[in-house]
């Protein structure tokens, strides 16, 4: 009776090619819908919340002076659920993000770069001076300057992840709290 059932509700007939298109077309709306009320459920961060995070003032006893994000980075830094700053001490460049929340938004450094045209290479896991975990990576735009790359998560209990893929899972998880700290820092070589 069952394998009868089965073979009637898919074959292909006319009523059942409507009767599936119109169930996968309320599935669809369903999705919309519960997509569009949790985003317009989740908590966002005023933008002058954002703003006027605090940044540190000097990065492993180097004074830092605070850099204007660009455009496409404002844009990016509006939707973005914590707050962006960019850095010099004098010979780097530093990004640090403050995260709030787990959130798909934080992507790995070399990613940005791969979209800007450069090429990756050199990718390993690092320690510097500090004795601190970094994924590094070398990028290289066609004809020009070459950078070297590190970058790092920290949560609010001091773990480190050098994977974003790692820190979001546990983060979601409740493995990881925040707020987390993501620093990267380009250097030119």
């Amino acid at each position: 009776m069952s394998t009868r059932f089965f073979e009637n509700f898919f074959a292909n007939h006319f009523i059942n090619r409507i009767g599936h298109k119109t169930a996968f077309a309320l599935a669809m709306l369903l999705c919309l819908l519960w997509s569009t009320a949790a985003a317009l459920r989740a908590p966002q961060e005023p933008l002058a919340a954002a703003a006027s995070h605090e940044w540190p003032r000097e990065w492993d006893g180097v004074p830092l002076r605070p850099m204007a994000l660009g455009d496409v980075e404002q844009r990016f830094a509006n939707r973005f659920p914590g707050a962006i700053g960019r850095m010099t001490d004098g010979t780097q460049m530093i990004v640090m993000r403050a995260v709030n929340t787990p959130t798909r938004m934080l992507h790995p450094a070399a990613d940005c770069y791969r979209a800007l045209g450069y090429r990756i290479e050199q990718a390993r896991l690092e320690r510097d001076a500090q004795e601190r975990l970094w994924r590094c990576f070398v990028a290289q735009l066609h004809g020009a300057q070459k950078f070297r790359v590190c970058e790092r998560i920290v949560d609010a209990e001091g773990a480190a992840f050098t994977d974003t893929s790692a820190w979001y899972w546990a983060a979601a998880s409740g493995q990881s709290r925040g707020p987390w700290q993501a620093v990267t820092v380009a250097r030119p070589l």
